[in-house]
C-alpha cells in the first residue's frame, strides 16, 4: 500500500493507516532528528511532535511531492525550533554518546570510532550545512525533494552540501573533531 493511499484511508478515518504512516517514516526520522540534534531525548520530541503536526495536517497534503518529503519538511521546522531554542537556554551543543553508537552500521570496532569521529565532525559544521548534508547523504534525498523540505533554493543547497562535504574533510583531515 503507497503511502497516498495510507494518508486517504487515514483521513477517511482509519486509524492504522496512519498507524502504519509512522511505523515506514518513523525511523529515519529520528534519525535524522538524532543527527541534527545531538541528543536522544530532542530528537524522540522532535520526531514525536513532528507525527502529531503531520497527523493534524494531513488534510492538507496534496500529494504533489512524496508523503516523506512533507513529513521531513515539518521535521525539520521541529528541529531548527528545538536547536533555537536549545541555543537560547544553554548556548551549547549537547552531544548523546549512545544514539551516537547505536548509529553505527557496522559492529566492527575501527567502524564505530571512525563513525563517532565523522559524528564529531558532524556537529562542528554549521547547521544549515548539517542539515543539507544529511538529507542528501544520509537520507539520500534529491535536490528537488531538499528544496521543498528546506525552503531553499537548489544552488543554494548544492552550495551547503559542497561546504559541508569540504569541511568534513578538512576537519578529519586534520583531526580537528577529537
Amino acid at each position: 500500500m503507497t503511502d497516498g493511499t495510507l494518508v486517504e484511508r487515514s483521513l477517511a478515518g482509519d486509524a492504522r493507516a496512519f498507524t502504519e504512516l509512522v511505523d515506514r517514516h518513523a525511523a529515519a526520522c529520528l534519525r535524522f532528528a538524532a543527527r541534527m540534534l545531538g541528543d536522544r531525548s530532542d530528537a524522540e520530541d522532535a520526531t514525536q511532535e513532528a507525527f502529531i503536526r503531520a497527523h493534524r495536517a494531513l488534510a492538507r497534503y496534496d500529494g504533489r511531492s512524496p508523503f516523506r518529503t512533507w513529513l521531513f519538511a515539518i521535521l525539520i521546522n521541529r528541529c531548527r525550533t528545538l536547536m533555537m531554542q536549545r541555543s537560547r537556554r544553554e548556548r551549547r551543543f549537547v552531544v548523546d554518546d549512545e544514539v551516537l553508537a547505536r548509529s553505527a552500521v557496522d559492529g566492527d570496532r575501527q567502524s564505530i570510532e571512525l563513525r563517532e569521529e565523522i559524528d564529531r565532525a558532524l556537529r562542528l559544521l554549521p547547521a544549515e550545512q548539517r542539515e543539507a548534508f544529511l538529507l542528501r547523504h544520509v537520507e539520500q534525498l534529491n535536490y528537488e525533494e531538499m528544496v521543498v523540505i528546506t525552503g531553499a533554493g537548489t544552488s543554494a543547497l548544492k552550495m551547503r552540501v559542497k561546504r559541508a562535504c569540504e569541511r568534513l574533510q578538512s576537519l578529519l583531515a586534520e583531526g580537528v573533531s577529537r
